[in-house]
């Protein structure tokens, strides 16, 4: 029913000769003495990344290794998807869904640990990232895509895990298809928005609430640009490498687990090898406009009735076990040592024991 053919990433060289151009021409702003990261992006360590893009880093080595997995686009309702199938022997199907300012690259680290598990694994691209459409779509507009793609690939029933916004996507797709999606494996189980009932929340709960309010008062001014006025930021970003690589990195840097030294969790190439995946397909764009789309759908949040998996990792949403059983059927939940709000890259072994462990136990119940 839906067309799923082959792909290979092959992006044309005047692109890459149109980027180097622009690096090489970058008009760069003042910058207050010893900034730091406190007015935002290291203006030292922007420009030492920007110089390595331009002098060391190398588009088609890392083209080729992103070609080493066998990738797909399928038209599912008229919108291509990109996604990355990775087939074994052990009959446990798994999708794997992303977040901004991440995108599929999030997981590059795991599937192989996974597959070496026996999870047939599918990694989508988000519609409006990386090489699926630049179309912006709500989480149900997406969940609907995503269980027709699994489908289409012989999977009718399925296991689910992702972060950021793959967090919600998941939650809401085992809400809508709760005869497709088996149990789901997610790092956070949604925030409070202010308008819960204190009297009903326990001391912990109100402690997450009242961090969550402080985060997006200091952290959260991305998002409410996102969510209000994306194309008017959309410009910049599609227009200039480095701007760009300011706006995603900052956020690799206070959300990730480095402690200070944003290379202690994530190599150059692998910021740039991310952020060429929204350079190169021009969706930088199209990936900020999901949230305006998502804040103007207004979909109504349910408890998750599939059984769910919850990992807490120390610099990401620090998410109290009541807070988890109100809005998922818990079965599991693990405080992490260390780890921040991209686990699959930051810590891939103990992001994948708590996968494996979760789902096997369920197959394992199951049977």
């Amino acid at each position: 029913m839906y067309q799923v053919k082959p792909f290979r990433i092959d992006i044309p060289q005047a692109d890459i000769d149109d980027l180097q151009y622009r690096l090489k021409h970058t008009r760069w702003t003042d910058e207050p003495r010893a900034a730091g990261w406190k007015y935002g992006t290291n203006p030292q360590y922007l420009r030492e990344l920007a110089d390595y893009w331009l002098e060391s880093y190398d588009w088609r080595a890392h083209e080729a290794i992103l070609n080493t997995y066998p990738q797909f686009m399928a038209d599912i309702e008229g919108v291509n998807i990109h996604f990355v199938h990775v087939k074994t022997t052990g009959n446990k199907p798994l999708i794997l869904t992303h977040g901004w300012p991440d995108s599929y690259y999030r997981f590059h680290k795991v599937i192989p640990l996974l597959a070496e598990a026996g999870f047939d694994l599918i990694v989508p691209s988000l519609p409006g990232f990386g090489f699926s459409d630049k179309v912006a779509l709500n989480d149900q507009e997406t969940a609907d895509i995503w269980v027709k793609l699994m489908g289409a690939l012989g999977y009718n029933s399925f296991f689910a895990a992702g972060g950021d916004l793959g967090g919600p996507l998941t939650r809401t797709m085992a809400n809508l298809y709760p005869n497709n999606v088996k149990a789901i494996f997610i790092t956070d189980a949604g925030f409070p928005n202010g308008t819960e009932d204190p009297d009903t929340l326990s001391e912990a709960e109100k402690t997450y609430s009242k961090q969550i309010q402080e985060w997006i008062m200091k952290e959260g001014a991305y998002s409410m640009e996102h969510a209000t006025k994306p194309q008017t930021l959309g410009y910049a970003l599609n227009d200039s490498p480095v701007g760009l690589a300011s706006w995603v990195i900052e956020k690799f840097y206070v959300w990730s687990d480095c402690r200070g030294n944003i290379e202690s969790c994530f190599t150059k190439d692998e910021l740039l090898t991310n952020i060429m995946i929204y350079w190169v397909t021009q969706t930088i764009n199209s990936s900020i406009r999901s949230y305006y789309v998502r804040a103007k759908a207004n979909i109504e949040e349910q408890r998750v009735a599939a059984p769910t998996a919850v990992a807490v990792f120390p610099t990401d949403a620090q998410v109290p076990r009541e807070w988890a059983e109100r809005k998922v059927n818990l079965q599991r939940y693990t405080v992490l040592p260390k780890g921040g709000h991209f686990a699959p890259w930051e810590e891939p072994e103990l992001w994948v024991r708590e996968a494996r462990e979760f789902f096997d136990d369920y197959l394992n119940f199951r049977l």
